[in-house]
């Protein structure tokens, strides 16, 4: 007895206040917010970012080879058996006769310091352009990394929404039902009504759940894609709030294609990549030019019989060049050449993309303000519709109350508000969807983050 009443003291004290383990309260989000948060910690924004500071210390590297080039080295050579030649016997008056002769000694040690300097080379200064063009490449990757996360973020984001309403419209329909199934229980209990008529409503409350639960797990799913775009942990809780795009569809047209064409930043993409291929194609006609660099090297040389380089006695020698080196490209076996064609073929290429991706802006462009149209249209029309079909259930409700009408009438009733309700959320949808298409055609999808 002691032992159950402990128990059931313990339990009740886990259950205060002060011992129940506190749910983490759900951050509330607006679309700005979120993208903000997006912008700050997604992981393909923080590479972008990285290969964005790699390219500057590109430009480093690039003017690096223009400035003075210097190397110390150091050298021991060991010759277990010296190296002979063999000459005339001068020495004794018999140049008729070959005599074999040692030349060097078994160590020799060296050790020096070599310097160049550039002083001309055409590759160089095309390279520096190259170096500051791939800067720019990155940073216009970045910005379109940028803008696509925040189209994903937008679309995962309204796609929520969407399917919470829906939910909505479910959990406001079973809790008809579930009061309809009570008094239609009742009546069956009176003999008032028939058990098939309680089936019915059992069955469409059934479905009302099951379509509940596929709901719960498409919100889930939705919300765990959307913090992935967002680089947010899973476990955070987050709840969002209904956001409009202030764009209307009678005021889209002001953007015109040339307009979205200027804005395109992978048409300014594509635009850097035709200018670093043209400026590859001059490093590679650069290579047919001369290149001349001024060279010098200061270097100590001992030569000994006996390993004793570090014996202050005996002598170093030291020796000091200064130079210049002139490079001129004569035959390469038609490589250069064949490089220069490959080149060409590439801007070639990328002149096709352009051609194509212009279009395609223009198509995408002309698809959303037309779907914006569409779906303005569709929204009005829908907006009436479950209006209609609102004031068609009340009166078949009261109708059925009273009496008059089947319950058929009522449940047909009802699952036309229902589907009219989730019309006009699949049109709301479908609008915002193409307002999010339509900013990123007119490369304009950035306003959202202000």
């Amino acid at each position: 007895m002691i032992k159950k009443f402990l128990t059931v003291s313990l339990a009740l004290l886990l259950l205060k206040p002060g011992f129940a383990q506190q749910q983490p309260e759900a951050k509330q989000l607006q679309l700005q917010e979120a993208i903000n948060y997006a912008l700050d910690h997604n992981e393909d924004i923080q590479k972008a970012s990285y290969e964005e500071l790699s390219a500057k210390y590109m430009i480093q590297e690039a003017k690096s080879n223009g400035l003075p080039q210097v190397n110390g080295f150091g050298k021991l050579d060991i010759y277990p058996a010296i190296p002979v030649q063999v000459i005339p016997n001068v020495f004794e008056g018999k140049p008729d006769e070959m005599i074999a002769v040692q030349f060097g000694t078994k160590y020799n040690a060296q050790a020096g310091v070599q310097v160049s300097q550039l002083l001309f080379n055409k590759s160089y200064f095309v390279g520096l352009k190259a170096a500051k063009s791939t800067e720019d490449l990155y940073r216009l990757r970045k910005t379109m990394t940028e803008e696509d996360v925040i189209y994903n973020v937008s679309s995962a984001y309204f796609q929520i929404l969407q399917t919470k309403e829906q939910f909505n419209t479910i959990d406001a329909n079973l809790s008809r039902l579930e009061q309809l199934e009570k008094i239609m229980t009742l009546q069956y209990q009176n003999d008032l009504v028939k058990k098939v008529d309680v089936n019915r409503i059992k069955v469409n409350k059934t479905n009302l759940e099951t379509q509940k639960q596929s709901l719960t797990s498409a919100v889930e799913q939705q919300t765990n894609l959307l913090k992935f775009f967002m680089g947010m942990p899973l476990e955070e809780p987050i709840e969002l709030v209904d956001t409009q795009i202030m764009l209307t569809a009678d005021g889209v047209s002001v953007a015109t294609a040339d307009m979205a064409l200027q804005n395109q930043v992978q048409l300014q993409l594509l635009d850097k990549q035709k200018d670093l291929t043209s400026l590859q194609l001059q490093n590679i006609k650069a290579g047919y030019y001369p290149s001349l660099q001024l060279t010098g090297s200061y270097l100590y040389n001992a030569m000994r019989r006996e390993f004793n380089f570090f014996d202050g006695t005996q002598p170093w020698f030291n020796t000091a060049v200064v130079g210049v080196q002139l490079n001129i490209p004569i035959f390469d076996g038609m490589k250069k050449q064949a490089q220069v064609r490959q080149t060409e073929m590439t801007m070639k290429s990328l002149e096709e993309d352009r051609k194509k991706l212009s279009k395609n802006v223009v198509v995408t462009l002309e698809n959303a303000i037309n779907q914006l149209q569409n779906s303005s249209n569709a929204i009005q029309a829908q907006e009436g519709n479950v209006t209609l079909a609102q004031e068609v259930y009340d009166t078949t409700n009261n109708l059925y109350k009273e009496g008059i009408s089947p319950l058929t009438d009522l449940l047909e009733a009802e699952l036309s508000l229902r589907e009219a309700k989730t019309n006009l959320n699949n049109e709301v949808l479908k609008y915002k969807l193409a307002q999010l298409s339509y900013l990123k055609a007119a490369g304009e999808i950035n306003t959202l983050t202000n």
